[in-house]
């Protein structure tokens, strides 16, 4: 029998998001100020960054890159565990496990290489279990797969369903994972009920809280603190450093010897190259304004209650919420793509998200809320969300 093709496949593939409404186009953004954006020569005013915060651009965070780069250079030369550590490694970690309350942090390239990490170098044998809600992240599904244990799939947001899939399993080491806060529902996990289920199951609770931290909690220490829970209901949490901190990376925080056994067997700590140490430098910043700025969390919290009360008056279809993540339910792909084009013309960003990234039926526009918008920004962006649904018909008549 002939191989197939790859060429052909890739042709065939091609076709098949084209009919179904899901390619995707990247937008190149020329300038950047504050929630506006310059893509293709137009100014937009975005509604899908996740830099709830507006640290991305605060001006101590940008002028400590700068001076870290003109001190250390661009790059960190080496992985860590080789000469790329450096003493802004050391202080990012330091002082994100502060800020946390956990005994010790370990930095990483991105949320994907570090959940990628913890299931690697601790799911060692075939007979081990990683149970994950169904709407977890890519980047945890993947890594159970490439990890090699067996992966189970509980109903979202569902403890008792946790408790089902653990008892499937024989006597393997079992991992129970979820994220804090979901990226496209915007919902928070029950993450008491979770501890509760995985310590009647002896296993381990992670919580991915890449959308919680900075955002929830006291201190803005994220949905873990939130549930008034700790290092010893929840051993291992990931924030990540590109959401509401404004930079990039990511930290596992853990008790002091499961971070310790990541450093030294963990494949995507020890085979790639160390953050900018610069950038870490401007990340230690962003956490320290993360930290004590309560004022944006404040601000961040009246623009979520102002955007679902405008969108309940106009019957829009909001999921539940209380997180800067707002998603508007459009249903079939077509609609969700016509609301994002009608609200690109009215001068808005927001793209639409469809399958596989979300459950068939449920495409949406992703709606993110920020401290760099206003009151008056979200009042026109739910008018036009209003003009854009009630145009559908007419739009879908004409295609």
């Amino acid at each position: 029998m002939a191989r197939p093709d790859l060429h052909d496949r890739i042709q065939g593939l091609r076709k098949l998001r084209l009919a179904q409404n899901r390619v995707r186009v990247r937008r190149t953004i020329s300038r950047r100020d504050g929630a506006r954006v310059e893509v293709d020569g137009r100014w937009l005013t975005e509604f899908c960054s996740n830099d709830y915060l507006g640290l991305s651009q605060q001006f101590e965070a940008v002028t400590a890159l700068q001076d870290a780069a003109g001190r250390d250079g661009i790059g960190a030369g080496a992985s860590h565990l080789v000469c790329g550590h450096h003493a802004a490694h050391e202080q990012l970690e330091r002082e994100i496990a502060d800020w946390l309350q956990y005994p010790r942090g370990l930095l990483f390239g991105s949320g994907f290489l570090a959940n990628l990490a913890v299931q690697q170098a601790l799911l060692l044998e075939e007979s081990d279990v990683c149970v994950q809600d169904r709407l977890n992240h890519a980047s945890l599904l993947d890594a159970t797969r490439l990890a090699g244990c067996h992966l189970r799939r509980y109903p979202h947001a569902d403890p008792e369903g946790a408790v089902r899939q653990l008892r499937h399993e024989g006597n393997g080491a079992a991992m129970l994972v979820t994220d804090g806060v979901f990226s496209m529902d915007g919902d928070v996990a029950p993450l008491r009920a979770l501890h509760l289920a995985a310590r009647m199951q002896q296993a381990l609770l992670y919580v991915d809280d890449a959308h919680g931290v900075g955002v929830l909690g006291p201190e803005g220490r994220g949905s873990v603190a939130e549930a008034r829970l700790g290092v010893k209901e929840v051993p291992l949490q990931l924030v990540t450093l590109g959401k509401a901190l404004g930079g990039y990376g990511a930290v596992v925080l853990g008790e002091d010897a499961l971070i310790q056994h990541l450093a030294e067997t963990a494949r995507p700590y020890i085979y790639t190259t160390a953050l900018p140490p610069a950038l870490a430098a401007a990340m230690a910043v962003g956490v320290r304004h993360a930290r004590r700025d309560q004022w944006r969390r404040d601000k961040l919290q009246a623009l979520v209650e102002r955007f679902a009360t405008a969108t309940l008056r106009e019957g829009l279809q909001r999921l539940p919420s209380d997180s800067p993540i707002q998603p508007i339910l459009c249903g079939d792909d077509a609609s969700a793509l016509a609301m994002s084009a009608a609200l690109e013309r009215a001068g808005f960003w927001v793209p639409a998200i469809r399958p596989p990234t979300v459950p068939e039926g449920r495409a949406r526009l992703r709606i993110t809320l920020s401290v760099l918008h206003g009151a008056a920004d979200v009042d026109v962006l739910v008018a036009e969300l209003a003009r854009a649904r009630d145009a559908l018909p007419r739009l879908s008549g004409a295609a």
